[in-house]
């Protein structure tokens, strides 16, 4: 989460200076700049992620050192899904902080014919996100522990997307379907790639 943080911050430095060095009445302008933030920012949480796979990666290897056994009582496995988590989770309380600040007024959402959904389509599209986080994290660490760099590039390939097609709102069929849709395989590719199979759901959900 802190890593997440990390990036967010220097992401929303980037983007202060450029709208303060832009003009703020030039409409095409300030549309890119956004574009280019939004990309930006999403870059920059993949380094971050990179830069924390090897951070953690020099803590297993501390503490193999330490141990008796030479084994590290955390598998990288474990770590990856830790750290999805702590990217997921912080990235969805900042968006809500962002939905209760827009609840809080002076306006209505649904006035001069805006969209009734929008709480409830960002509600759902934090959700996907908190999700995808930590089937990304998942995919990105196996990605670097086995130098399979088109996982990575899948990752921040599937980034990318998700976070682009929140410009088709308030259309918000076409941010939230495909959103799903790769979520969805995220998952099953994640889950394959944990050690899971077609048995092990089956006997899961039969309770055996």
């Amino acid at each position: 989460a802190f890593f997440w943080l990390v990036s967010l911050l220097l992401s929303s430095l980037i983007w202060f200076i450029a709208v303060k060095a832009s003009d703020p009445h030039d409409e095409p302008l300030q549309k890119g700049l956004l574009i280019f933030g939004v990309m930006f920012s999403v870059l920059l949480q993949e380094a971050f992620r990179f830069l924390y796979y090897k951070l953690l990666r020099k803590a297993i290897e501390g503490l193999v050192a330490l141990s008796e056994d030479g084994c590290s009582p955390i598998s990288i496995q474990q770590m990856a899904y830790v750290a999805g988590v702590g990217f997921g989770l912080m990235s969805g309380a900042f968006s809500m902080i962002n939905l209760l600040a827009d609840a809080l007024g002076p306006g209505t959402v649904g006035i001069h014919g805006d969209s009734q959904l929008y709480f409830l389509t960002s509600a759902f599209m934090t959700m996907v996100l908190i999700f995808l986080h930590t089937f990304w994290g998942i995919l990105f660490f196996h990605g670097c522990e086995n130098r399979r760099w088109w996982e990575i590039a899948a990752v921040i390939v599937m980034h990318l997307a998700v976070s682009g097609s929140t410009f088709c709102n308030p259309l918000y069929v076409g941010s939230l379907v495909p959103s799903y849709l790769l979520m969805a395989a995220a998952a099953v590719w994640a889950y394959l790639l944990s050690g899971g199979s077609a048995q092990n759901l089956r006997r899961f959900l039969l309770c055996k």
